[in-house]
């Protein structure tokens, strides 16, 4: 089965600001993994930290 989720640098949204509910998750998994999260992330760059931190935190299994 191939991966149907398109790459974060593919997205023609991708350098909005990142949106609400990405914030609000992204503060969610950052206080559990104990790290910071920068402000001013676009679309982007929220889902590859979100990623990130589903990983570290193991919520993305």
């Amino acid at each position: 089965m191939t991966d149907a989720i398109k790459d974060p640098d593919d997205w023609s949204t991708g350098d909005e600001p990142a949106t609400g509910a990405q914030e609000s998750y992204l503060h969610t998994l950052a206080q559990e993994a104990h790290e910071e999260v920068p402000d001013d992330l676009t679309k982007a760059d929220a889902s590859r930290k979100i990623d990130e931190l589903q990983e570290k935190t193991g919520r993305g299994q």
